[in-house]
């Protein structure tokens, strides 16, 4: 049995995932009137993201539970200690990582989420399923929150917040990343700088697609 298996943080997540499915619809209207070539716009765009997500401030945004499985799996395996994220918003992903910790004996994982509704929420549910503890959520734009007091170390990243910013959140953390670390990036083919940075060996990283839309990043000695 794990921390992710029982309760309360079993129960908390199956909540969490109807409530995430049955806000589809609520997602869909928020930005119904943006057009498709507008939209991947604002998704590329490192400053104008904040229009598109800022419609999207009372939907969850999460993981689906297969990726929120893979995360859960890759902190247990690589014995993940010291854990950064790019994009908490109700922190589902979050509670999938720190129970990672948790059944590892522990860490840290800092959290960055600019959405201050968003921060409160992932806060309640982080203490709700016990987890509290071990993760530091950090207010604001991540260029800044994971510029300063790092861990030494980082064991797994995980991006799933504006995709324009990927390539910069990764300069920020390259330099702590052991040999071996992993990185997670959620729907990362809406960054192809990204993408043509850790799919090149030269840059010292081996990287693959991982089911529909995760590319799974390990960072080379």
């Amino acid at each position: 049995m794990t921390t992710l298996t029982n309760a309360p943080l079993k129960t908390l997540l199956d909540r969490l995932f109807e409530q995430a499915a049955a806000a589809e619809t609520e997602t869909i209207s928020a930005i119904a009137d943006i057009s498709d070539q507008e939209r991947m716009r604002l998704m590329q765009s490192k400053t104008d993201y904040r229009d598109l997500y800022g419609r999207l401030k009372h939907v969850p945004l999460a993981v689906s539970r297969e990726t929120g499985a893979l995360l859960y799996m890759l902190a247990r395996s690589s014995g993940a200690r010291d854990i950064v994220e790019f994009g908490t918003s109700f922190g589902i992903s979050t509670l999938h990582l720190a129970a990672g910790l948790r059944d590892n004996g522990g860490g840290r994982l800092i959290t960055s989420e600019f959405e201050p509704s968003k921060v409160a929420r992932a806060r309640d549910h982080l203490t709700a399923g016990g987890l509290i503890d071990l993760v530091e959520i950090r207010e604001g734009d991540a260029l800044r929150t994971l510029s300063v007091n790092l861990p030494d170390t980082i064991d797994l990243v995980l991006l799933d917040g504006a995709k324009a910013l990927y390539p910069d959140i990764l300069e920020l953390v390259e330099s702590r990343l052991r040999p071996g670390a992993l990185i997670v990036a959620d729907n990362a083919d809406h960054s192809p700088d990204y993408l043509a940075r850790v799919r090149s060996p030269a840059n010292g990283y081996l990287s693959t697609p991982f089911a529909e839309d995760v590319e799974l990043s390990m960072r080379l000695g």
